[in-house]
């Protein structure tokens, strides 16, 4: 995988503190300089020590990722909402687990998008789920279609600056338009069920009533932090639990699992330098 950047800054600069800026991963840049990748400056091969001066393009090449063998190829489908060189945004159906586990080895978003990759002949074939979503919640995921890639966004992800807002269906309504919910989460052990818990890790959901009818809502959420079933968990705990979400007390006589979509994200794109934007409907039923 090859990239190029224009350095954009007034003082020279060593190539690992540009690349450091720019998002970078100190793991994947040792890996680079150790043999893994080459750095080019004005189109000649330099020292990973080298200094760039402003104007300067600065050029990455990593060697490619084979195709791990663990994983089995599916030929289901992709429904693919956008896509370049670096990134694929996916709009996950509900019903499909995003990664294989102990009861999905195969069909999920992860050996469906192995396979895109071998079919479209890509040299890099080991792709990376910058974002996850539980199997019964649908919409947009992203996808680094290589290891420079995930690496370049891991800092956004970590520092919670990935904007993931959802489309939820809860039971009840609400007095007031807007909320924060500001409660640890934690793991129960032994079973797939999340709480609330003074020990847990920090979590906080903020959300929009955007309709309300006698007995349920619709709401724009936005995740402040990423814990498994966080909006499921916050909703439930403030009595407001997901319509159709069994595992947390949701109403089931209509649906069986819960009403919830990734309906946008936001991230700044560290190979552009801009900001990329996705949204998404929810299906009409």
């Amino acid at each position: 995988m090859e990239n190029t950047w224009q350095y954009q800054g007034t003082e020279p600069i060593k190539i690992n503190k540009y690349l450091q800026s720019l998002g970078m991963g100190h793991r994947l840049f040792n890996d680079l300089k150790n043999g893994q990748g080459e750095f080019l400056v004005d189109h000649r091969q330099v020292r990973p020590t080298t200094k760039i001066l402003p104007n300067q393009p600065l050029t990455v090449i990593a060697q490619p990722e084979p195709r791990d063998q663990a994983v089995k190829l599916s030929d289901q489908p992709l429904d693919i909402a956008y896509e370049d060189d670096n990134w694929l945004v996916i709009n996950k159906p509900a019903g499909v687990t995003s990664i294989p586990g102990p009861s999905v080895d195969n069909g999920t978003i992860l050996n469906r998008a192995v396979n895109y990759l071998v079919q479209q002949g890509s040299p890099d074939q080991r792709p990376h789920l910058i974002t996850r979503l539980d199997r019964y919640t649908g919409g947009l995921l992203l996808i680094a279609k290589h290891h420079v890639a995930s690496s370049m966004i891991s800092q956004q992800v970590q520092q919670h600056k990935m904007l993931k807002e959802y489309t939820a269906f809860v039971s009840g309504t609400f007095n007031d338009d807007h909320g924060i919910i500001n409660r640890p989460i934690a793991r129960r052990e032994g079973q797939a069920q999340r709480v609330i818990a003074e020990d847990g890790q920090k979590a906080v959901t903020e959300y929009w009533v955007e309709e309300q009818k006698a007995n349920w809502a619709k709401l724009r959420v936005q995740l402040h932090t990423g814990r498994t079933h966080q909006i499921r968990v916050h909703m439930a705990a403030i009595g407001h639990p997901l319509i159709g979400d069994h595992l947390y007390g949701g109403d089931t006589s209509r649906y069986q699992h819960q009403r919830l979509w990734a309906t946008k994200i936001s991230f700044q794109d560290p190979f552009t330098l801009t900001q990329r934007t996705f949204t998404c409907p929810i299906p009409q039923e």
